[in-house]
């Protein structure tokens, strides 16, 4: 392994990386929190999420369990993965952009008030509304 190669993370790793920022936002969890439940600090969490510091495999299974999925979660669609039938989340390409807009804060926020909304007419409104407002026409 050259000396560029050691300083570069490996791609897979910044992908787990990204998946557990993903997961611990969708929960509104802070890596001080996360950090707290695995008896580290949110620094260490930080390089997780950056992929500067690989997740060893018991570490991964204690973060899969503190943010209930599964540890093939932090896998879905990982590069140099081949296209595979059920893949949860990541089903197929097209929804790839799903999944990034969730990870944002705008799709974070949309989301948990989303959830909040216990009539099924006024989520199916707001849908509704939406696609209304959107520029594209697909469903």
């Amino acid at each position: 392994m050259t000396e560029e190669n050691k300083k570069k993370p490996n791609p897979i790793d910044i992908h787990v990386g990204s998946r557990i920022r993903l997961r611990r936002n969708m929960l509104g969890m802070s890596q001080e929190k996360l950090g707290e439940n695995l008896g580290i600090t949110f620094q260490q969490i930080q390089k997780y999420e950056k992929g500067t510091n690989r997740v060893g495999a018991s570490r991964l299974q204690a973060i899969a369990s503190i943010l209930s999925v599964p540890v093939a979660f932090f896998f879905e669609d990982a590069p140099g993965q081949e296209a595979v039938g059920n893949r949860g989340f990541a089903e197929d390409a097209s929804m790839a952009f799903a999944v990034e807009f969730c990870g944002s804060p705008e799709g974070l926020q949309l989301n948990r008030a989303f959830v909040k909304i216990g009539d099924v007419k006024v989520r199916r409104r707001i849908i509704d509304l939406v696609k209304s407002l959107s520029t594209d026409d697909a469903d």
